[in-house]
């Protein structure tokens, strides 16, 4: 469940897909985080500016942040990275209002996975929010460099 500009809603079942997608950059962000940082998937993330909590497929937080407890969640300040990776139900709220949601958070660096922009499979890499607005800082498409 996540809340999403004060709506709660229900996230939908996970693709195979979806799954080998976060797997395969969950490999790759490990060779370069420290090693007391984790990649924890489906995290939830408390966004206090606007009480949303949002659920990303992939986050990176120092191991350190994480506190005990039954909530399984963390502030978004505490985050290093979130990711989502689209759906085929969903995938505006990826793409959008969370893209603004984020943002507006001033959470860290944002990584969309877009499996379905436009025909070709894209990552886009968010950061610098400013007035509730990222700036794209990168855009490749799946498999480049």
């Amino acid at each position: 469940m996540e809340i999403i500009e004060g709506i709660v809603t229900v996230a939908p079942r996970l693709s195979n897909e979806h799954n080998v997608v976060a797997e395969l950059l969950q490999r790759l962000l490990y060779s370069v985080i420290p090693q007391d940082w984790g990649i924890y998937q489906r995290l939830g993330v408390v966004l206090e500016r606007s009480a949303g909590l949002y659920v990303p497929d992939l986050v990176v937080v120092p191991r350190a942040r994480l506190r005990e407890g039954p909530e399984r969640r963390i502030a978004v300040h505490d985050t290093a990275l979130v990711v989502e990776i689209t759906s085929k139900s969903n995938g505006n709220h990826d793409r959008v209002t969370k893209l603004h949601g984020y943002a507006k958070a001033g959470a860290p660096p944002y990584l969309l996975l877009d499996s379905r922009r436009s025909g070709r499979p894209t990552a886009m890499l968010y950061g610098e929010p400013e007035h509730g607005t990222y700036r794209l800082l990168c855009t490749a498409e799946y498999g480049e460099g």
